[in-house]
């Protein structure tokens, strides 16, 4: 799993400087003491070369924060959860939904909705690819209303339908075994 990769990597760092830390989940760390300014800047640049970014703004902690929430819900997770996401997101993060929603708007350019569709899409595509689960199968995976509503979004996403979307893959396959 990706998330727990990043979160190794990050205690490792953090070992490695001798920055002393109670917590380290995805996009948060929480030091035991403060750190100087040179450590701060050496965990920034350790952090840069592995892929990672160190955010000291407050709103930009928030948007990766929201980010991980619905990755992880969506990805990572056996089961999308029975509640509202906007109820989800608001329990997981403890901020007011629609201050959550203002907020990642405002910096992301796009709408949680539009960001949490795009993911399912996401989540859609791997489960066409790994071909174990049918349509109404992967439509009720991912609480959707009905297979229609799943294959309108999925085609406004990609601008293809699910099922052509795999026959594609299927065939890229083949040409990839034939040649």
């Amino acid at each position: 799993m990706v998330s727990l990769r990043y979160k190794m990597l990050v205690k490792e760092e953090l070992e490695k400087l001798d920055i002393h830390h109670a917590f380290v989940d995805l996009g948060v760390v929480e030091l035991v003491e403060d750190i100087t300014d040179v450590q701060r800047e050496e965990l920034k640049n350790r952090l840069l070369t592995s892929g990672l970014e160190l955010l000291d703004d407050k709103k930009s902690i928030l948007i990766e924060r929201i980010k991980n929430v619905i990755i992880e819900m969506i990805h990572y997770s056996d089961t999308l959860p029975k509640t509202n996401y906007s109820d989800y997101i608001s329990e997981k993060l403890n901020y007011d939904y629609t201050y959550l929603s203002n907020i990642f708007s405002e910096v992301k350019g796009i709408t949680l909705q539009q960001f949490i569709i795009i993911h399912k899409i996401e989540r859609v595509k791997e489960l066409l690819l790994y071909d174990e689960l049918n349509l109404s199968e992967i439509s009720y995976l991912l609480h959707y209303s009905s297979v229609s509503h799943l294959s309108k979004q999925f085609k406004k996403i990609t601008g293809l339908s699910p099922s052509y979307f795999k026959q594609l893959k299927k065939r890229r396959n083949q040409n990839l075994e034939n040649s």
